[in-house]
């Protein structure tokens, strides 16, 4: 991995983890929106996936939520902090799961998987990429571990997520201590995610992105929720010191005058990026070839065909 690469400090995003395993179910909101979100895209794709793989499962949100969907008989419950598997490992979702289901859990890095290539029908990840320093690699990782034509069904945090906290934060900082440096992490856009797909090999992708809004009565009930899901700052460059008191209630204050409502309450926007690949296989369709269509789209639409750049005389 090249310097480049090197945003997020892993060691502090898993003590994050290891701080937050605890107690994360009183600031799992967001967590539980998104798995029963990834759970239900399995409706829709009418496959089972007798071996599974939730990476970077937390505290088995994901696991709680799927139920009986995709005909799973083993999913394997990996995260980055030991702590939040071992939380995994004892959770139980409001969905009865299959009485067959087995779940092993176990500690890993999404940056070092240690599993054998295809070992999995289906990849699932809610919430965690965004964490990872060399996406590309990982996700060529995960392809490797899966079978030919098994699916990778991921969500992760996109760029415009917390833009009414960052802008406040740095505004702040600026007029606070004359500087700024990170202090919310940046995150990929879906541009950027579905050429990661390509170039990581993957058939098919799509990718696609919602937004989830939040409301919170002040910035700081804000900060409690991400510090409880393990969520804070990890950017290496981040400025070691703290921001101070002047500049969080600085902060805290232009967040409720910009963007507060009637009553003081202040929203907060995660946008979430939706992942869906699938492993090559010779089985799979192929796109045709350019210029080997059998019905001109001309004639099906009953319209006169043009060349390109060419005006429409006047009638």
């Amino acid at each position: 991995m090249t310097d480049a690469m090197r945003v997020f400090d892993r060691r502090l995003v898993a003590r994050h983890r290891r701080r937050a395993a605890p107690e994360i179910d009183r600031h799992d909101f967001l967590l539980r929106e998104v798995a029963e979100r990834l759970a239900d895209r399995l409706d829709d794709i009418h496959r089972r996936f007798p071996r599974a793989l939730d990476l970077g499962c937390h505290h088995g949100v994901l696991a709680a939520m799927l139920g009986r969907r995709g005909g799973i008989e083993t999913l394997v419950q990996a995260d980055l902090a030991p702590e939040m598997a071992a939380r995994a490992a004892t959770r139980r979702g409001p969905v009865p799961a299959s009485p067959t289901l087995v779940c092993p859990t176990l500690a890993c890095d999404e940056e070092a998987l240690p599993f054998a290539p295809a070992s999995f029908d289906l990849i699932l990840s809610c919430l965690s990429l965004h964490w990872v320093n060399d996406l590309p690699g990982a996700l060529l990782q995960m392809r490797a571990a899966l079978k030919p034509d098994g699916l990778l069904l991921a969500a992760m945090l996109g760029g415009d997520t917390l833009t009414e906290l960052r802008h406040c934060l740095a505004e702040a900082e600026i007029a606070g201590s004359g500087g700024l440096s990170p202090r919310v992490s940046p995150f990929a856009d879906t541009r950027d995610a579905g050429a990661l797909l390509q170039r990581a090999g993957f058939a098919l992708p799509v990718v696609d992105s919602d937004r989830i809004a939040v409301s919170y009565p002040d910035a700081f009930a804000l900060m409690r929720d991400l510090r409880g899901m393990g969520e804070t700052n990890a950017v290496i460059e981040r400025r070691r010191s703290g921001l101070g008191r002047a500049v969080l209630f600085d902060a805290a204050e232009r967040y409720r005058a910009r963007h507060g409502d009637e009553a003081g309450r202040i929203p907060a926007t995660f946008q979430v990026i939706y992942l869906t690949a699938w492993a090559p296989d010779a089985a799979q369709q192929k796109p045709l070839r350019p210029g080997s269509a059998a019905h001109r789209l001309a004639d099906a639409l009953d319209a006169d065909e043009r060349a390109a750049g060419e005006k429409t005389k006047p009638s």
